[in-house]
């Protein structure tokens, strides 16, 4: 054996599943492979292509993305990718099957490769190593169900049936790839079953993610479907890459285009095993074949990890529930830190941005409740009414995987320094310092209810909005800002409601508030140059990324919160602050629907990269390198910040900076 191959083989032999070999097999495996070499950014493999590779990265790294591009898997030296388009379930197929998964190099990286024919042959003569590839799916599925069940939630044992569209919408096979264009732009759904056009033809057509009657059909004007078997698929995904990217006509039939046996589940599957059906296989729906208990054939819906997302959102017991029994920091630290373990995983199986931010305050709001209760079971009832509030991100249900505190005390105006301000002196200390155990930062501003500046009367929080409101200094526009973003989670949360129905009452009335806010949000920089290129830091710990919070989600919010105190509004999330200033009137339509858009591209962009550092071990930051991202995200990212410069342009012209 040469040098070379001998090198090679002591390589193999320290990685699994090739460490189980016999000798003789490892003395022959490298003669049947090749080394090639990919760049830096070089796609190996790409989602919807055919493969016949089995590649084992002998050094460098590659990331597993999925068909929506979301990072599901960093790969280093001695991991394997491409087996699973060569080995199915049923063994292997008379031709290699499409891949689910775009695999792309993002260092230099040196390939061994080996073809289908040759893996066919190692595995008949080694089982083990058949097993071991089907357990990779495998530990898939189990860290689904360690992501999942820890909650303990009964969201996850709903049945299927429950959760999908009561009256769901399908199309036949002969419809034009137009006509399923137009239903789904009418009802506003993203994928679509196809079904047989009669009930004699389902094994010509494919399968389709959601389920009709002919009725349904008729009434959107499409040909009359008498059968309702699923034949397949169709998604806007599809449309876009297997239609427009092929200059294809609009006029051809779905079945030209939709993919066929697609996965599909039953009524009686729980949630649960859905969204580890949907984790194994890649997807992110479901079409759902026949009625409860086995009853019929016929296609009835479609399930999808939004839809799960939604009834874990409405059901969340499941995280409350055992915070409400912990009785020491260091079990809600635990508990909380599998929540975001969970959520970090909902990631990568399609939840909005919005969903997995709102399960994530979800956590820490009940992390507070919970230490509330102690500390009052240890310092006894306390001595006035109070609101524990939250303030920020937190107030806006938008917290990501790095939120630090911001929060605070209402008191009743009652209160009385030195009779009660012990108390609550050691109630805020005591809470504060238990969410930092429990795993949510101190806030580095000390906004918080440990500082006796942030507990105060109702009469003392309104005197400061009105010093806020009415002061030009830099503080005064930074607290306001802040604490315009108020929410109480705990006691008597009508106290903070006077609060801020006060101030954004003031607010609204003062056009000169209005024109320092709007001066801020002109003056925030967006990284995007005059030829639309991205603008990253040249130097220091973060060359080359740029910060999708201080220039993106952070002016949004801004925007937000100004055009809502313009028109009275006083909810505090940013979605509904835009819908609601639209529906005033201050804000025309098509702006709050760009800016919401912008704003749920780069949440969700900024929570899938603090969701890979996390899976890698370190600390989530809101830093991003741009080349890191895929073409698309780069141009929707390029798209984000240039809504923002058009508003913030506009708010220069309508707020003209003056030295005053």
């Amino acid at each position: 054996m040469s040098v070379e191959l001998d090198e090679v083989r002591r390589f193999l032999s320290a990685h699994e599943p090739f460490s189980h070999l016999p000798d003789e097999e490892l003395d022959s495996l490298p003669g049947k492979m090749e080394i090639i070499y990919v760049r830096r950014g070089e796609t190996v493999i790409t989602a919807g292509q055919p493969n016949d590779t089995l590649y084992v990265i002998r050094s460098g790294a590659v990331d597993v993305l999925d068909s929506q591009d979301v990072l599901l898997d960093r790969r280093g030296a001695g991991r394997f990718f491409g087996h699973s388009t060569i080995v199915t379930k049923g063994g292997f197929g008379a031709e290699p099957g499409p891949s689910r998964y775009t695999m792309i190099a993002v260092e230099d990286s040196l390939l061994l490769t080996m073809e289908r024919d040759e893996v066919r042959g190692l595995i008949e003569r080694n089982p083990e190593v058949a097993r071991y590839f089907a357990g990779v799916s495998e530990r898939i599925r189990a860290a689904a169900e360690r992501l999942s069940v820890r909650s303990g939630s009964d969201a996850l044992r709903t049945r299927v049936a429950e959760l999908v569209d009561r009256d769901p919408v399908s199309v036949g096979c002969e419809a034009t790839v137009q006509d399923a264009a137009k239903l789904m732009s009418r009802n506003g759904i993203s994928c679509l079953p196809v079904i047989s056009d009669t009930a004699d033809t389902a094994d010509t057509a494919d399968t389709a993610d959601t389920a009709d009657t002919a009725g349904t059909a008729d009434a959107a004007g499409l040909p009359p479907v008498s059968g309702n078997e699923l034949v397949g698929i169709i998604t806007d995904r599809d449309l876009r890459t297997r239609v427009i990217a092929e200059g294809l006509s609009t006029g051809i039939p779905v079945s030209d285009i939709m993919t066929r046996d697609p996965f599909s589940t039953t009524a009686d599957t729980t949630a649960f095993e859905a969204m580890l059906m949907m984790s194994e296989q890649g997807v992110h729906h479901l079409p759902v074949v026949g009625g409860l208990d086995g009853g019929g054939d016929g296609v009835t819906g479609v399930i999808s990890a939004s839809d799960i997302m939604r009834a874990l959102r409405n059901d969340p017991i499941y995280l409350t529930a055992d915070l409400a029994k912990a009785t020491d920091t260091e079990q809600m630290r635990s508990i909380f830190n599998d929540t975001a373990e969970m959520t970090s995983g909902f990631i990568g199986r399609g939840a909005s941005a919005e969903e997995v931010s709102e399960i994530l305050t979800v956590g820490l709001d009940s992390l507070a409740r919970r230490l509330l209760v102690l500390a009052e079971e240890e310092l006894g009832p306390p001595p006035v009414p109070y609101a524990f509030i939250v303030i920020g991100s937190q107030a806006r249900r938008a917290v990501g995987f790095s939120s630090d505190q911001d929060n605070g005390l209402v008191l009743h105006n009652s209160y009385d320094e030195d009779r009660d301000g012990e108390y609550f002196a050691e109630l805020g200390q005591m809470v504060c310092t238990g969410l930092s155990e429990a795993g949510q930062r101190l806030c580095p501003g000390d906004m918080m209810a440990m500082n006796p500046a942030w507990r105060m009367t109702v009469d003392q929080w309104k005197d400061s909005f009105h010093t806020w409101v009415t002061a030009p200094n830099p503080d005064a526009l930074l607290h306001a800002q802040t604490f315009f973003d108020m929410r109480p989670i705990y006691g008597a949360r009508e106290l903070a409601d006077q609060v801020h129905r006060y101030s954004v009452a003031l607010a609204r009335s003062s056009t000169r508030f209005h024109a320092r806010l709007a001066a801020l949000v002109a003056r925030k920089e967006t990284p995007l140059g005059i030829f639309r290129g991205l603008v990253v830091q040249r130097g220091g710990d973060y060359r080359n990324t740029l910060d999708v919070k201080a220039g993106g989600t952070a002016p949004i919010v801004q925007i937000a919160r100004l055009y809502a105190l313009m028109g009275g509004v006083k909810a505090v999330g940013t979605h509904q602050r835009l819908a609601q200033a639209a529906s005033t009137g201050v804000l025309t339509q098509k702006a709050a629907r760009d800016l919401t858009e912008a704003f749920n591209f780069l949440k969700a962009l900024s929570l899938r990269h603090q969701a890979s550092q996390l899976r890698s071990g370190g600390e989530a930051d809101y830093r991003i390198d741009p080349d890191s991202l895929g073409k698309l995200d780069r141009e929707n990212l390029r798209d984000a910040f240039g809504i923002i410069k058009s508003i913030q342009t506009s708010l220069a012209v309508k707020y003209p900076v003056r030295n005053t």
